[in-house]
């Protein structure tokens, strides 16, 4: 985690006290179950509580501690026994260190995520508006990175969209699948602790009891929760290539905002560079690479081993607030992106006509022409709209005109005919359909 790239809400779950605090509750709730069992006496819970729960933990206090002990939850224990006194004998009774660090690490990854899911939230209302926006606004489609046939901006934003969509259902189930607790004490087996204490401490804590664990929580859990932020920083970078290439000015369709007193190069004062989307490109590449750790720390020795404890300590903040900070600056960059209709228009037209090549060769067919003949017919016009364009940069031989002109063509199609398939609207006549597919509504 570094500042440039964190949000305050999201690095304070990852904060040391943060994390003690937790450790306290998760202590503090097994005592209360363990006095209901009458393990320990009600009265040392009720101090442990009292004591522990207004108090500030020393966190410099803890480091020199566990500079000695080497073991940072025997440092956090001693210090806590600072701070309650001799009741303190009775906290941790029967549970291991893993019961604390896994039960954590899990209640943090959940609030995380319910941060994460609130910046979705925020996203992908910016992506409706948007797409609601500009719902109508024809522009080129592309395959290759080549002009294919029109689409409309809208439709751009409702894959957009839908995709989000998907990646935060996909989140809402690795959040419930992260989201339990284990206190069963050294391998798992309960055998100083009785079961009901893991289920009060869950139900305390806002978690579900793991059904069985060794010494720890089973890291699968872990590897599909951040496989989930891989998959969704993906997606995010699926949004910024496409409005960087946007942004070309050869292309200029769309632009990320400028702001008064921005400047894009420390050289030329003329640029306006893509620098947010290119920024959330590379913050992509990182939040994906997480997930090949957490999958390798599915594969642990036994009962446990802690092969799986540093990669955790640093995976789960950085991804975290990685993915936050990322699906905030996209939200910011959707929200104010500049849209260039005249501009696309201008972008369509270049190629005098190409796009509608499919309806003439549907056409053709239809009339009679073979599908080899057609295809013939209409990649021989096409090209010499591809060679004008080659020279002049914008074609100065029109499809439609060579397409009128082709004796071979006009023996299947009239004129009346061949103009009607270069109705635009044609393209984009099913928007409806798919907007009320993906929003509900057209």
């Amino acid at each position: 985690m570094i500042p440039r790239y964190s949000r305050p809400d999201m690095v304070a779950v990852w904060s040391p006290e943060t994390k003690f605090r937790i450790w306290f509750e998760i202590e503090a709730h097994a005592c209360d179950a363990l006095a209901e069992l009458g393990v320990i006496p009600a009265e040392a819970a009720k101090t442990i509580w009292e004591k522990g729960g207004s108090a500030t933990f020393d966190i410099e206090r803890i480091d020199e501690i566990e500079r000695e002990t080497k073991h940072d939850v025997i440092a956090f224990l001693t210090h806590l026994a600072e701070i309650v006194g001799p009741d303190a004998r009775f906290v941790h009774q029967g549970m291991t260190s893993s019961d604390v660090l896994d039960t954590c690490f899990n209640v943090q990854l959940v609030r995380a995520t319910d941060l994460l899911l609130a910046d979705m939230d925020a996203l992908l209302a910016a992506i409706r508006r948007r797409a609601m926006e500009h719902k109508d606004t024809v522009c080129i489609g592309r395959s290759h990175g080549i002009h294919a046939e029109p689409v409309t901006f809208g439709l751009k934003m409702a894959e957009a969209y839908a995709e989000f969509d998907r990646c935060r259902k996909r989140l809402v189930a690795a959040r419930e699948e992260i989201a339990t607790c284990a206190i069963s004490g050294a391998v798992g087996t309960f055998a100083n602790i009785d079961p009901a204490v893991e289920e009060h401490v869950a139900k305390a804590m806002g978690l579900q009891a793991e059904p069985v664990s060794t010494q720890v929580i089973p890291r699968d859990r872990h590897a599909m929760y951040f496989a989930t932020l891989g998959v969704i920083a993906s997606s995010i970078e699926r949004v910024a290539t496409e409005i960087r290439h946007l942004q070309r000015t050869e292309v200029l369709e769309a632009e990320e905002f400028f702001s008064k007193g921005q400047k894009g190069s420390s050289a030329m004062p003329h640029k306006r560079n893509p620098v947010l989307t290119e920024n959330l490109t590379g913050l992509a590449r990182l939040v994906r690479g997480f997930s090949i750790p957490a999958m390798e720390n599915v594969a642990l020795w036994h009962e446990r081993d802690i092969s799986h404890s540093s990669v955790e300590r640093m995976i789960g903040p950085d991804a975290t607030v990685t993915l936050d900070f990322a699906l905030a600056r996209l939200t910011g960059v959707i929200d104010k992106l500049m849209v260039y209709p005249d501009r696309m228009a201008g972008n369509m037209n270049r190629l005098g006509g190409l796009v509608h090549s499919q309806r003439i060769l549907l056409a053709l067919t239809q009339a009679g022409s073979s599908r080899e003949d057609a295809y013939r017919l209409v990649q021989r016009n096409a090209m010499k709209v591809w060679d004008s364009y080659q020279v002049a940069g914008s074609a100065s031989v029109d499809f439609l005109t060579e397409l009128l002109n082709d004796a071979d063509v006009r023996n299947y199609l009239s004129e009346e005919e061949i103009r009607d398939r270069f109705d635009l609207g044609y393209h984009t006549k099913n928007v409806d359909v798919i907007f009320e597919r993906v929003f509900g509504e057209a």
